[in-house]
C-alpha cells in the first residue's frame, strides 16, 4: 500500500503517551503505554497498513516469543496497522541485506547487529527519529549509540541503535578455583591458561571469521592500547601496542586454548561453554541465561566480570549493536519511524524481556536499570549487577576512539582484524608483518571511502 503521510506535528501529537510499564511476558501497561493522546483518526475498519521488519533469531528464545505474540501485536493495533517480522540468523544478516539493496526491493525495517555505515547512500536520514526520541525522553542517547550511527563528515545518521548488549567475560569460577586464579587482568589469564588446559578446560576466544571473533579480537587490542584507527578517522594499526598484542594471543593460544577456534561461528562459544568444557569465553549474558533455563550442574559457577585489564587500560566493545536502517526504497517510512520512536520510548519491555540482554540506547528509556539487575535471583546473588557496571564504564564503539564509518563498517565485515590475528596464531606471519600488511590493507579501504566522500 501506499504509504500514509503524516507530517510531523501529525506525528508527535498522535505518539503522545502516559509512562509504560511493560511487565515480562505479558500485556500489562501496553495498552496504556500506546494510548495515544486523542481519538485515532482511523479505526481497523477505514484503513490498515503493513511494516514489514527483519531481524535476528534472538539469543534469548523468550525475547522474540514476547515481541512477536504480544509487542508487535498491541503495537500495531493502536497505530491501524499490522507487524510483521521475519527473523532469520544472524550470520545470514548481511547477505540478505545486500540482496534487498541489489533488488531496491524489501523490508521496510533492517536490524543490523553492527554499524553498516558503508550502506549509508542506500538508507534515509534517520535524525528525525532521534529528534523524536530526544523530545520524548527529555534526554539524548549515550555515545556509545551515537558514534556507532552517525556520520561527522555527512553530519547523517545513517542507522538508529536502539539498544546494545555489554559484553563481559563469562568464566567459570569453579575451574579457575581449581587453579588459583581469577582473570582480573589478561596476564592473569596468560598465567592461568596451560593450568586450565592441563585439566581439560582451555581458554574460548575465536579467531574466526565472525562476529564474536572480530568484537572479542578488536576488545582485546583496545586492551593494549591498539587501535583500527585514531580519533582523526586514520588507520594506525600498524604499531609497537597492535605487535604486543599479536604476541600475547600467539602466547594464550599455543599454551591455554585449541585449534577449534580457528573455525568458530557465532554460537560456537556459546556452546563450547555449555558442553562444560571452556573455563573462559567473552560473550553476552546468553552464554549465562541459557544453561540457567537448561539447569546446567556449573550454571551456578558461571560468572561474569568486566572484560580482564591490560597492560594499557580495561576497555571491550559492546557484543553487538542493535542498528536499524529504514531503506530509502522502504514502502511504509513514516510508520517505520514511528516504530522505533516507540520502542525507544518504552524500552523497558525489550530490556525485561530479553532477559536483560538488551540495554538501552538512550538511558533515560530504561531508568533506574541497577534496580533490575540486583533483583535477579540466581546464583552467585547479585551476579547480573555488574553489567550495569559494564555497560557504563568498560564498553567502547566499533571504531573506537573514533566514529563507526564506513572504512571501520568493512574492516569488520570482511573480518581482516580476526584473520591477523589468526595469521599470527598459526604462524604463518610474524606479529611485525602482520600489522604492517594491515595497515596497507586499512590504508586503501580509508582511502577509497574518503575519496567517496563519507569520511
Amino acid at each position: 500500500m501506499a504509504e500514509r503521510k503524516l507530517t510531523r506535528k501529525e506525528l508527535v501529537k498522535r505518539a503522545g503517551v502516559g509512562a509504560a510499564a511493560v511487565g515480562l511476558g505479558g500485556t500489562a501497561g501496553l495498552e496504556k503505554a500506546f494510548a495515544f493522546a486523542g481519538p485515532h483518526k482511523y479505526t481497523h475498519r477505514d484503513l490498515k497498513y503493513s511494516l514489514a521488519i527483519l531481524q535476528w533469531v534472538h539469543f534469548v528464545p523468550a525475547y522474540d516469543k514476547w515481541l512477536d505474540n504480544t509487542y508487535i501485536k498491541v503495537w500495531g493495533q493502536k497505530n491501524d496497522c499490522d507487524v510483521t517480522i521475519d527473523h532469520i540468523n544472524n550470520t545470514e544478516l548481511a547477505a540478505r541485506a545486500a540482496a534487498e539493496v541489489a533488488a531496491q526491493s524489501g523490508h521496510d525495517l533492517f536490524m543490523f547487529l553492527n554499524p553498516r555505515a558503508d550502506l549509508e547512500d542506500q538508507v534515509i536520514n534517520h535524525a528525525p527519529i532521534v529528534q523524536e526520541v530526544n523530545h520524548r525522553l527529555k534526554s539524548k542517547m549515550n555515545d556509545l549509540a551515537l558514534k556507532s550511527t552517525y556520520n561527522p563528515k555527512t553530519k547523517k545518521y545513517h542507522g538508529f541503535s536502539d539498544g546494545y548488549v555489554p559484553d563481559p567475560v563469562v568464566w567459570r569460577h569453579d575451574l579457575w578455583n581449581d587453579v588459583g586464579e581469577s582473570p582480573a587482568t589478561w596476564d592473569h589469564v596468560l598465567k592461568a591458561a596451560p593450568k586450565l588446559k592441563a585439566n581439560g578446560h582451555p581458554i574460548g576466544i575465536g579467531m574466526s571469521n565472525e562476529l564474536d571473533s572480530n568484537m572479542a579480537n578488536i576488545a582485546l587490542m583496545q586492551c593494549f592500547g591498539s587501535y583500527i584507527q585514531n580519533a582523526k578517522h586514520q588507520p594506525v594499526i600498524n604499531s609497537k601496542n597492535t605487535i604486543n598484542v599479536l604476541n600475547y594471543m600467539k602466547q594464550l593460544y599455543t599454551t591455554g586454548m585449541t585449534n577449534e577456534i580457528f573455525g568458530w561461528n557465532p554460537a560456537s562459544n556459546n556452546t563450547y561453554l555449555y558442553s562444560g568444557k571452556g573455563s573462559l569465553i567473552l560473550n553476552a549474558i546468553s552464554a549465562t541465561r541459557t544453561p540457567e533455563q537448561l539447569g546446567l550442574p556449573f550454571s551456578d559457577d558461571l560468572w561474569i566480570w568486566p572484560i580482564p585489564a591490560g597492560p594499557v587500560q580495561r576497555l571491550g566493545l559492546e557484543h553487538v549493536m542493535g542498528v536499524y536502517v529504514i531503506w530509502k526504497f522502504a514502502k511504509q517510512k513514516t510508520l517505520a519511524m514511528k516504530y522505533l520512536a516507540d520502542m525507544e520510548v518504552f524500552y523497558k519491555g525489550h530490556f525485561l524481556n530479553s532477559q536483560f540482554y538488551n540495554f538501552p540506547s538512550w538511558p533515560q528509556a530504561v531508568p533506574n536499570v541497577g534496580r533490575y539487575l540486583s533483583k535477579d535471583t540466581h546464583k552467585p546473588h547479585g551476579k547480573y549487577t555488574i553489567l550495569g557496571r559494564i555497560a557504563q564504564r568498560y564498553t567502547a564503539n566499533l571504531g573506537y576512539p573514533g566514529y563507526a564509518n564506513a572504512a571501520v563498517s568493512e574492516i569488520f565485515n570482511t573480518s581482516l582484524i580476526p584473520s591477523m590475528f589468526a595469521s599470527v596464531a598459526q604462524g604463518k606471519s610474524t606479529p611485525e608483518d602482520a600489522a604492517r600488511a594491515a595497515q596497507a590493507q586499512f590504508s586503501g579501504i580509508f582511502k577509497k571511502w574518503r575519496d567517496a566522500g563519507k569520511m
